[in-house]
């Protein structure tokens, strides 16, 4: 953490122009992630996508059991 506050701005450039995510540590337990806002949208766009078609999914079943 201590690194992290002293470093913020590299962090953060190096986040969103190398691609390269930080892995933000407290005492030895990984506690955050720092990465560039596109690939933080993308990741949601995939995690979103993903619950649509388990909504779909379960919707179906839910369809195909009847009344």
């Amino acid at each position: 953490m201590a690194e992290v506050r002293s470093h913020l701005a590299d962090v953060i450039d190096r986040a969103r122009h190398e691609e390269t995510p930080a892995v933000i540590t407290r005492r030895g337990k990984q506690e955050a992630v720092v990465t560039g806002i596109e690939e933080y949208r993308r990741l949601r766009r995939i995690a979103e996508d993903a619950e649509d078609a388990w909504l779909n999914r379960l919707a179906d079943e839910a369809g195909s059991e009847g009344p």
